[in-house]
């Protein structure tokens, strides 16, 4: 099992990759591979936009799983012992905490993109803004996707542990605390990575304060 998830995880992407890198060099198209020429010709929205879609994205789906996980333990162990039912609830509220924490940053992302005409995109200022902001939400996302991940799965046991023994439910309870702050580390980091982030502006008229990119013609 581990073999061939490695195989199909890691393995024959790593080695399409590699036959494509080869054949773009023995076949005289090497610089078509040019990295700099991507993210040049890439537009500043393309970048900001999805880091936006990652912020709230990841930030959903940690909070579906972790609801997922402790949902299922607490409708189980309610069963046999139903007062668990309405304390346990603190754990679905953890982790829907974790989805309003992408959507909040995904608002203070949005706030940041104005419409401006092509040719007056490409500066430096709107670059940094572009990449500021796929990184900052690619960093938040995760964070509350493994954010939700830990609280569900801590809210699990909590609620099988309140079940079995209700002096056990406090002392679990601290641990997912402790899990559901990370969320609130991305969320800060996230502040951080666009703080000096200015919103899209329009580059000064003639070209003068626009970027001289080789690859666009302004």
């Amino acid at each position: 099992m581990g073999f061939f998830y490695l195989y199909y995880a890691i393995g024959l992407p790593t080695f399409f990759s590699l036959v494509i890198a080869l054949y773009l060099l023995f076949t005289g198209s090497g610089e078509a591979f040019n990295i700099g020429r991507f993210l040049e010709e890439s537009s500043p929205y393309l970048w900001a936009s999805t880091g936006i879609g990652f912020c709230i994205g990841f930030s959903v789906l940690g909070a579906g799983w972790g609801i997922f996980v402790t949902g299922s333990s607490i409708l189980g162990g309610g069963v046999r012992a139903p007062r668990i039912r309405t304390k346990n609830l603190i754990s679905i509220i953890f982790c829907e905490v974790v989805a309003i924490y992408g959507v909040i940053m995904g608002i203070v992302y949005s706030s940041k993109l104005t419409a401006i005409d092509e040719d007056l995109l490409y500066t430096r200022e709107n670059y940094f803004t572009g990449y500021a902001l796929f990184w900052g939400g690619l960093t938040v996302g995760m964070c509350n996707l493994l954010c939700g991940i830990s609280v569900g799965i801590i809210g699990s046991t909590a609620a099988l542990a309140d079940a079995a023994d209700p002096a056990l439910f406090v002392k679990i309870l601290i641990v997912e605390v402790f899990g559901s702050i990370l969320g609130l580390f991305g969320l800060i980091v996230g502040l951080l990575m666009v703080g000096k982030a200015r919103e899209f502006t329009a580059a000064v008229p003639l070209g003068a304060a626009a970027v001289q990119l080789p690859f666009i013609s302004h």
